[in-house]
């Protein structure tokens, strides 16, 4: 750690901006699945994103210097090149999606979200789970663990296997989901609708009832709203599909896309049907001046070039479903592991004190990220308790990785 780079910060910043770490890392460079620090120690990356396809690709670093050098301008000229984005990235969703909003963040993406779906309904009130993350406006970041006096951003339970207190846990949290649109109505405050993560990856990555997604979807129609998908971490292939949702074979109503699409440039972007989009376009005006530019253009096109020329989406099941296997067969017998989850190139493992009562062990998953860290692989630790070590590397991550941070993992918990 930099004492001097960190005391910095905290006066530029002030104190409290969040850094990973006990000791805070310098990173300087990346490349692939690697990151490199002021010292030139290399880690391996196993949390980020962002880099999907890999930290400076070199096709996706060539078309952002080719276009930074030729064009950027904001969206109120004639650009080929975001119509070909736009066109490319619709084609990878369901028919039902057919116009897309960009803008820079994931944020964003779920404000323009909700908004749409207001104004397609009629109503205010949203539902969401107890545990998740969407983004940081004011209105968005209401919907991360929603006060108990909010009335129109209103939880459920996140649906899972591994705690569910009911024998039926499908019926259980359908049950929650009837509940909250009932408060809705008892308060006289119409639906607008449902936004979730198709994985509820914040939440800790759990085993969803199957069917869940599916028949909150008919529950949230039957009551007059729609159903947006949260796509910024599950998107993308991550999952070993193009998208979260086909993953939990649903068909949400609005996407929102973050992070991922411009591998570092600011891109997000929203998709669906042409009615939505175009009512939403004349309620609002909505005019973004650094969104739908040549350079998110470049970008964009750049990250889908590399994704269909890699075959990162079948990679991301191989690898990821491999690496999930052997985790599965290595932490068969520790008694601080209650559950290891996957899909695609995803992993989550739920760190508790003891099997029996499940407690959730947070110091337990930090202590094993210090750990991995020493030994230059970097992970998180997320869910509603913090225990869920989470594992999410750039797609370009191989079976060459994987084996040698298995095999780290087995010395750091002398297995």
């Amino acid at each position: 750690m930099n004492p001097s780079l960190l005391n910095r910060r905290e006066n530029i910043f002030g104190q409290g901006s969040p850094l990973f770490y006990s000791e805070p890392l310098h990173i300087v460079r990346g490349s692939g699945v690697s990151l490199y620090d002021a010292k030139g120690k290399e880690y391996i990356d196993m949390y980020n994103n962002v880099p999907c396809v890999g930290h400076c690709h070199p096709h996706v670093v060539e078309a952002i210097q080719n276009e930074v050098a030729t064009l950027n301008v904001h969206n109120r000229y004639l650009h080929g090149s975001i119509l070909e984005y736009g066109e490319r990235l619709i084609e990878k969703h369901s028919a039902s999606f057919e116009c897309v909003v960009f803008a820079c963040t994931g944020t964003e993406a779920n404000e323009i979200a909700l908004q749409m779906a207001r104004h397609a309904t009629g109503g205010q009130g949203f539902i969401c789970t107890d545990a998740g993350y969407h983004g940081n406006s004011y209105e968005v970041r209401r919907l991360s663990r929603p006060s108990s006096d909010d009335k129109i951003f209103r939880s459920i339970p996140f649906p899972e296997l591994y705690r569910c207190p009911q024998n039926d846990p499908l019926s259980y949290y359908l049950a929650q989901l009837e509940e909250a649109i009932e408060g809705f109505r008892k308060d006289e405050i119409p639906l607008a609708g449902m936004l979730i993560c198709p994985i509820c990856a914040n939440e800790g990555l759990p085993n969803i009832p199957k069917g869940f997604m599916s028949q909150a979807a008919k529950v949230v129609h039957a009551a007059g709203g729609l159903v947006i998908a949260d796509e910024v971490q599950s998107g993308l292939c991550r999952t070993g599909s193009w998208w979260g949702y086909e993953k939990e074979k649903f068909l949400p109503d609005i996407v929102s896309m973050g992070k991922p699409l411009g591998a570092g440039v600011p891109l997000s972007a929203v998709v669906s049907n042409r009615s939505n989009v175009e009512l939403f376009r004349r309620k609002t005006r909505y005019f973004n001046t650094f969104a739908s530019s040549p350079l998110q253009a470049a970008a964009g096109n750049a990250v889908l070039d590399v994704l269909e020329s890699e075959d990162l989406c079948a990679r991301s099941e191989s690898v990821g479903e491999g690496m999930l296997d052997q985790l599965r067969e290595l932490l068969s017998d520790n008694p601080s592991v209650g559950e290891v989850r996957g899909k695609g190139l995803f992993v989550a493992i739920e760190w508790v004190k003891d099997r029996t009562s499940k407690e959730p062990d947070r110091n337990g998953a930090l202590n094993v990220v210090e750990a991995l860290k020493k030994e230059s692989f970097l992970i998180g630790a997320a869910g509603k308790f913090g225990n869920v070590l989470k594992l999410r590397p750039p797609l370009v991550f191989d079976e060459e990785n994987a084996r040698e941070f298995l095999e780290t993992l087995k010395c750091i918990l002398h297995l």
